[in-house]
Formats: structure tokens, C-alpha cells, sequence
């Protein structure tokens, strides 16, 4: 059985890669102009950013720990589930790029 160190520190790779996430993909969806853009960005640059933070996080600094037994367990606990749930709020809960007003660029 995992110990709470080992729980705490795959919480805070999730929440951390979910901010991440959905910081990434919010903005990609507000300065890309094309659908593919955001897809094609979000699929390779969001899951690049995983690797530096689980990297950082699960290795240099130690949280995670080595409790999980299964890698595939733990790849879909700091992976698939913030990546989703970032997809999922900004999809669903922040409003769409077009009504949001961004400030005029500078030339």
C-alpha cells in the first residue's frame, strides 16, 4: 500500500500538470487562429511540459515516490487525467475565444 507521502506527491504532479495544462491549451486556444493549430499544439507541446514536471517533480525532488507498483496506474494518474480535465475545463467551463476580448497588438 502506497504511503501518504507517495498519495501527496502523485496529488500534486496531477494538480500541477492540470495547471499547466489548461494554462497551455486556454492559451493556444486564444492566439491560435486555426482549430488544428490549438490540436496540433496542444498535442505535442502539453504532453513535452509532463515530461519536464513529472521529470522535476517525481525525480530531482522525490514526490510520487516509488509506492505505485504499476506504471501504467501511475502514467494515467499524472498524465491522462490532468491533461483531460484541463481539456475538460477549458472546453466546457471557460467562455470560447470569440468572446474574448484580447487587447490590441502593438506593430
Amino acid at each position: 500500500m502506497p504511503s501518504a507521502a507517495t498519495i501527496f506527491g502523485f496529488l500534486l504532479i496531477m494538480v500541477v500538470n492540470t495547471v499547466l495544462a489548461a494554462v497551455a491549451i486556454r492559451f493556444f486556444r486564444l492566439r491560435l487562429s486555426t482549430t488544428w493549430g490549438v490540436v496540433v499544439y496542444t498535442a505535442v507541446l502539453v504532453p513535452l511540459m509532463y515530461v519536464a514536471t513529472t521529470i522535476l517533480l517525481s525525480g530531482f525532488i522525490g514526490f510520487g515516490g516509488s509506492g505505485v507498483q504499476d506504471r501504467g496506474t501511475a502514467l494515467i494518474l499524472v498524465w491522462v487525467v490532468p491533461f483531460t480535465l484541463a481539456v475538460s475545463l477549458d472546453v466546457f467551463w471557460m467562455p470560447s475565444p470569440e468572446e474574448v476580448d484580447l487587447p490590441d497588438q502593438a506593430r
